[in-house]
């Protein structure tokens, strides 16, 4: 397990940017002429961003004073008036934070994913609180930069004690090459694909009266599935958790059997990040970056107006099948268990 003063630190910084974001977007830009092209400007910066500025993150080393100015960049577009420029400098704050946070915490989780299930699960509860916030008349706009200016500082004064003033957390030097090839990336990268389009598409008659406990579901999927990763290996794990979902899905007209499979099927969120860091272990902030891009291309078609190919508890279930499929290939290759 990574450090865990710095990875609880981590894990509540990741839910208030999250948190911080959405209330931003929401609270001053809803109703704006230009609000459809807001959310596509922010999310571009804060997903699909993440893989250049990787490359960067990559060869600096300095992680933590990465993901404390992404806090002071999201407090930044709290000042910004006007909506597109706020919703860039909102988004490439929350995509340096998470770059930095969720680097420092690869490079010491070793070869476990459970501290990685643990940081990325916040974010959605996160989401969730922002959003309601946003569309509320309280609390006061002040409360989202104050939070994140006095993470940042938690976050640098906490690096510092532990890695010293140089603030270098030990990660390895740029290096693209693959254990194994690349092939292994590439059906990892789709499976997260995929999940994004689920995510933004999949609907139940019931969602609306029980909108918190599939938020909750998805959150806690995350983070057991870096733990059952750890306990039943990355390939049983993905096994167990997606087959169930696939069951889980062909029932989910009812609120339980619905809430359980988007439990199961996030599972395996943590597990796709730890294996494409294992398989390119010298490039963690690209990787990382890759996936988020990942998201992003996932939010698209929805963003676009697209229609869903997903129609219902048969299409709901294919995918969860699809996904194990995709991760079957490559988290059964040596490269990942090395």
């Amino acid at each position: 397990m990574a450090d865990l003063p710095l990875l609880a630190l981590y894990s509540a910084a990741h839910f208030w940017v999250d948190l911080s974001c959405a209330f931003l977007v929401l609270r001053t830009q809803t109703g704006a002429a230009d609000f459809a092209l807001c959310l596509l400007l922010y999310n571009f910066c804060a997903f699909a961003l993440q893989m250049p500025l990787g490359l960067l993150a990559d060869r600096l080393d300095r992680n933590s004073p990465a993901a404390a100015a992404g806090c002071a960049l999201a407090a930044l577009a709290y000042l910004v008036p006007l909506p597109l420029p706020a919703a860039v400098t909102a988004g490439v704050g929350n995509a340096l934070f998470h770059l930095g946070g969720g680097i420092d915490v690869l490079n010491r989780s070793e070869r476990r994913a459970a501290a990685l299930g643990i940081f990325v699960s916040p974010g959605a509860l996160g989401l969730y609180v922002g959003i309601l916030w946003g569309k509320a008349a309280a609390p006061p706009l002040w409360l989202g930069p104050a939070g994140l200016l006095a993470l940042g500082a938690a976050i640098l004064a906490l690096c510092r004690a532990r890695f010293g003033p140089s603030l270098r957390s030990g990660g390895a030097e740029q290096d693209f090459s693959a254990r194994g090839g690349y092939g292994p990336v590439l059906p990892l990268f789709l499976v997260v694909v995929l999940r994004s389009y689920m995510g933004m598409n999949q609907s139940f008659p019931w969602k609306g009266e029980w909108a918190l406990l599939l938020t909750l579901a998805l959150v806690l999927g995350k983070t057991a599935g870096g733990f059952a990763m750890d306990r039943l290996g990355p390939r049983r794990a993905a096994l167990w958790s997606l087959g169930l979902a696939a069951g889980m899905y062909l029932a989910s007209a009812l609120p339980l059997p619905g809430v359980l499979a988007v439990f199961l099927f996030n599972m395996t969120m943590p597990v796709t990040l730890w294996a494409v860091a294992r398989i390119m272990p010298g490039a963690r902030g690209f990787t990382f970056g890759l996936l988020t891009f990942g998201l992003f291309l996932g939010y698209l078609p929805s963003w676009l107006g697209l229609s869903s190919l997903l129609a219902g508890p048969w299409s709901y279930a294919l995918c969860a099948l699809l996904s194990l499929a995709l991760l079957w290939g490559p988290l059964g290759k040596e490269a990942v268990r090395c």
